[in-house]
This record gives structure tokens, C-alpha cells and sequence, in this order.
């Protein structure tokens, strides 16, 4: 938030002056010369002192506005342990990591390429000036028999199975067209340094509700996963800028391109990635906090959560390549939807209904997972009781390893680890359903300052979510600890930049990842790994 709306949000008796931007117009950026500034590039302040004085009563009102916020928050220290989370963060931020920029640029020229051929193509068929334009290619596509609406992804990709001849080739030029391969390569571009690495790319807290870490710049939160089988043979073909053999080899240039997007991370000089991955860890998180036996005992017997899942939920055994296996696809999916008092909404937003099962088999399936989970169920209530509890009795509410407190007009949720969710300002409101819910104050879609509502699942999300970040922490801190540098995480992930001669295996990584720390008895983590010479999905 910036600092105007931060000194808003709390009500300040001292807010920031609005006249900045214009002051700092004025005398921080260049200007045209003229008679007022002597001719020069800059206004110094003899060229106006009164916009310069107030340029100085600008200045020292934000140092007040900062004083404010900070003695409005000195109620509430950060804990050291956070300190020292965040001092690890600037270790890893400030190492950064090693960019492959052949294969980069090369990427970005490529893409150039086949997509001016593309267009070409596209302007030959349709006679368009410009084919990429939604309204221009909705006008022509309706003039030859296919009505579209929208040109989105699924809705091209759904006319396409019934195209025919020209429009079927329009309609696929249009998918590739609409393909973003290039734009992280271009951010990979800007922000590197005179040394090869890109820095700054996880933000500490950058999710304020949990307290995750957040991707910025290039935004590694969101990679586009790979799965070609030969991402070797694409990457060197792609740094030889061997476009001919990509468009013969690849039914996708632009997506090709894509997936070796995560390819252009790479090892330091006589080193490898070991990449460490929390294994299912929201799953095992909430089945923890929840008291959910049956899960926690298949996590422990090492047993296929979405087997096990679907076994509790038919009745009947489930294997992964055996009996009823056919099963396991809605263990998955309502695995993966229902955590959170999702029903049948959010496992349409999971895409069941693209993985082929019907409308009717929703509701049923939802059912069956919370018939399954009965402790999970009965979080979400607990979890929603506690919280009213301590906004309208302003007294401590202890549920089990989470403690819930009303202070200075925020509710606070204590996790395991001691760290607290705060929520500003919480009050009682009406829901949809004409039930009691919960709102409080925080930075809304559109990045104002508003009211938000939240209710029992989504509290639950927030601490599972806040629970998996606090082990993601101690782990890094672990790997650290140990000597190992740590270049980048994504999620639940690590990418350490190891040595090859170092004699520190994956099976190193793992069990450092799956250390549980003290507060998180009774839980049992597990994880994955792998070695590589560029960062991919394994």
C-alpha cells in the first residue's frame, strides 16, 4: 500500500499531502527550459520559491505521516523470528539467481518471427488489416457461418471442433496469436544485472492475509508448467534460433516457447539445482489441524491420498492403475476443491466438468468428500464459532493449537508457530444466506480500502495457507543453516544452488524440508525432489 492509503487505513490524525506528485514533478524529473528555469533541464528552487517551500513542507509531512505509523504500530512488535525469516529473504533476494540470456533473446526473436509469419498468414486468409483484433475477426468469422461471442481460449478451442477449412485454420492461427510466450523473457531481459542474475523476484509477505511470499518482476509464482519430453533438444534448437526445425518438431512454436520459460533459470559455474518439493502440504496441514486420523494415518503409511480419499468416499477399495481406479480422478478433484467448504461452484472452477464428469455427479461427490472428512467438516464451524466468539465476548479462544483474541480492534488468530493473522476492524454482518458472517477492513479486489467478508472455510484456508508458509520458513532456515545457498522458491519449493562436487544429494534436501519444527508434532511432512541443469517441472 502506498503511504497515503496506509495513513488513511489507520485513520491517522496526519495524512499525506496530495500536492506531491505534482511538486515532485516540479523539481525531481527534467524539464523543458524555458525563461523560469534559465534554459536549463531543471527547476532549482530560485526558479519558484513558493512551489519550493511548499515542496519542503511536502517532505517533512511525510516523515510525520511515517512517525505515526510507526507509533500506531508499535503495539503490535514483530516477532524476531520474523525478523530473522525476513533477513533470510534479503539473503536470498540479494543472491538472485543465473539467467540463461542466449536462450532468452533467442526465445524473444523467435517469437518475433513466427509471429509475424503468423499474422501474415492470418491477414492472407481473412483479408483483415489487423486479424489479431477480437472485432475484426468476430465480424469475419460470423460472415462465414461461426458466430462467436468471445475469441477466449476455451471458446476458440470449443468452435474448433467443428470447424472446418478456412475457418478452422483462422481459429487455430487465432489460438496461436493469442499465445503470451515472450513476456517474461522480456522481464527477464530488464531485470538482471551486469552479472547475469535477476534479484528482488520473491517479495517477504507479499500475501498480507497469510503472510506468503509473492512473485514479482518476473513473476516466477506463475510459470507455465512444461511437459515436453524433450525439453533438451527444444532449448538447444531455441538457442541456435533454429526456427524452421521448431515449427517442423513442435505442433506449437509460441508454446514451446512457453515451457522453456522455466529452463532460463540456471545454476552458477560448477553447480546444479536441487529442487525440493513439500509433498501435498496443504492436505496435510488441514488433516493436522483437524484431527483428521484417517488421513494423517495414509500420509504416514505413505499411501495415495486420492485413493484413500476415494475409498472413504465410495466404500470401496480404490488403486491408482487397479480396481476402481476410475475413482481416484474424484478423490482428486474434491480433494483439491472441498479442503475449503467448497461445493459444487468450486469444483467447477477446479474444471470437473472439463475432466468429464457430469453436472449430476457434482452435489454427490461434494457429499461423499464430507462424509469422508467429517473432522474437516467440523473445523470450518469450529474455526468460524471461535472467531465470533472472541469479536463479541472480547475474550481468548482456544481451539485446540490455535488461539483466537479481539485486541485494539483487531481480531488476531495465533498460529502453532506464534505468529498471528490479523484482521482489522472485524464486525457481525448478514451473509447471502441470511446467516451471520464476518467482515473486517483490508485492501479489496480493486485495491482500495474496503470491507471484506470472510466465514469459516475461507478462515480455515488463510491458516492452513499461513501454517504451510511458517514450514516453508523453517525449512529454507534449516537449508540455510546448513550452508547451502538457496537461489529461489516458488509455493512449496526450493531451488538450491549447489556444487557438483558438494556430496549434498536430494535425499539431503528432503530430509532437511521434512524436519518438522517443534510446534508441528504430529505432523507428518513429506517431500520430493530432483537434480537438474535448468529449472523445469520434474
Amino acid at each position: 500500500m502506498s503511504l497515503d492509503a496506509v495513513g488513511a487505513a489507520l485513520d491517522l490524525d496526519v495524512q499525506k499531502d496530495t500536492a506531491g506528485k505534482r511538486l515532485i514533478k516540479q523539481f525531481c524529473t527534467p524539464a523543458t527550459p524555458s525563461v523560469l528555469n534559465g534554459g536549463g533541464t531543471r527547476n532549482l528552487p530560485s526558479s519558484d520559491s513558493t512551489s519550493w517551500a511548499q515542496f519542503i513542507d511536502y517532505n517533512q509531512r511525510d516523515v510525520e505521516v511515517e512517525l505515526a505509523i510507526h507509533d500506531r504500530l508499535s503495539s503490535f512488535p514483530i516477532p524476531e523470528a520474523e525478523w530473522d525469516a525476513y533477513a533470510l529473504d534479503q539473503r536470498i533476494n540479494d543472491t538472485g539467481i543465473l539467467l540463461d540470456h542466449t536462450l532468452a533473446d533467442a526465445a524473444v526473436a523467435l517469437d518475433d518471427q513466427h509471429r509475424a509469419a503468423t499474422l501474415a498468414r492470418a491477414r492472407e486468409l481473412t483479408g483483415l488489416e489487423n486479424p489479431n483484433s477480437p472485432i475484426q475477426l468476430k465480424e469475419w468469422l460470423t460472415t462465414h457461418g461461426c458466430e462467436m461471442s468471445s475469441l477466449a481460449k476455451a471458446d476458440v478451442e470449443a468452435a474448433l471442433e467443428s470447424a472446418t477449412g478456412k475457418v478452422k485454420e483462422v481459429l487455430e492461427l487465432r489460438g496461436d496469436l493469442a499465445k503470451s510466450s515472450v513476456k517474461k523473457y522480456q522481464a527477464m531481459h530488464n531485470v538482471t544485472g551486469t552479472d547475469g542474475r535477476a534479484r528482488g523476484l520473491i517479495q517477504f509477505y507479499g500475501a498480507g492475509r497469510t503472510g506468503r511470499f509473492a512473485g514479482r518482476l518476473v513473476q516466477v509464482q506463475n510459470l507455465p508448467r512444461n511437459y515436453l519430453p524433450d525439453l533438451d533438444q527444444a532449448r538447444t534448437l531455441t538457442r541456435q534460433r533454429n526456427l524452421d526445425a521448431l515449427e517442423l518438431l513442435y505442433d506449437s512454436v509460441p508454446d514451446t516457447l512457453s515451457q522453456l520459460i522455466r529452463t532460463a533459470f540456471i545454476p552458477s559455474a560448477g553447480c546444479r539445482f536441487i529442487v525440493a518439493d513439500y509433498s501435498a502440504i496443504e492436505a496435510r496441514v488441514i488433516a493436522w489441524l483437524a484431527g483428521e486420523t484417517s488421513t494423517l494415518a495414509a500420509f504416514r503409511d505413505g499411501k495415495d491420498l486420492y485413493c484413500e480419499t476415494a475409498s472413504r468416499m465410495f466404500g470401496v477399495p480404490v488403486e491408482k492403475h487397479g480396481i476402481n481406479a476410475e475413482l481416484r480422478q474424484k478423490g482428486k478433484i474434491a480433494t483439491l476443491a472441498c479442503g475449503y467448504n467448497g461445493s459444487v461452484g468450486a469444483l467447477k472452477a477446479m474444471g470437473a466438468l472439463r475432466m468429464g464428469l457430469a453436472e449430476h455427479e457434482l452435489k454427490p461427490i461434494v457429499d461423499a468428500w464430507r462424509a469422508a472428512n467429517p473432522n474437516i467438516v467440523r473445523l470450518w464451524a469450529d474455526v468460524e464459532q471461535a472467531a465470533l466468539d472472541a469479536i463479541t465476548t472480547r475474550q481468548a479462544v482456544r481451539l485446540r493449537n490455535l488461539r483466537f483474541t479481539a485486541e485494539s480492534g483487531i481480531l488476531f488468530i495465533t498460529l502453532p508457530s506464534g505468529r498471528r493473522l490479523a484482521y482489522v476492524k472485524p464486525q457481525l454482518g448478514e451473509n447471502r444466506w441470511g446467516g451471520t458472517s464476518i467482515t473486517y477492513s483490508g485492501v479489496t479486489t480493486g485495491r482500495k480500502w474496503g470491507r471484506l467478508e470472510t466465514y469459516g472455510g475461507k478462515l480455515v484456508e488463510n491458516i492452513v495457507q499461513a501454517v504451510a508458509r511458517d514450514l516453508l520458513v523453517h525449512a529454507m532456515t534449516l537449508v540455510a543453516q546448513a550452508g547451502h545457498k538457496i537461489v529461489m522458491h516458488v509455493h512449496d519449493e526450493i531451488v538450491i544452488d549447489e556444487p557438483e562436487d558438494s556430496g549434498f544429494t536430494i535425499a539431503d534436501a528432503c530430509q532437511l524440508m521434512t524436519t518438522p519444527p517443534d510446534w508441528a508434532a504430529g505432523l507428518p511432512l513429506d517431500a520430493d525432489g530432483y537434480e537438474c541443469d535448468y529449472y523445469r517441472k520434474d
